[in-house]
């Protein structure tokens, strides 16, 4: 019984597992940074972002009280 050829296509196997973990960890890692503002635009888009979820409860607030009334 030779189980050298099974050992040898699992330890292929992991290697391709390995590559396609190792690409997709730079994937993400190159996606973060563009996800993630410069330090000097923290508070910039802290702001900006305080101003579009305000807008959008508003929003719903306004449909919320036209379905009311």
């Amino acid at each position: 019984m030779n189980l050298r050829p099974e050992n040898n296509n699992t330890e292929i196997f992991r290697e391709d597992i390995s590559e396609y973990v190792a690409q997709l960890q730079l994937h993400m890692a190159l996606q973060a940074r563009n996800l993630v503002p410069t330090l000097t635009d923290v508070n910039n888009s802290r702001h900006q972002f305080l101003q579009e979820t305000q807008a959008t409860v508003e929003k719903l607030a306004s449909r919320q009280s036209g379905r009311l009334g």
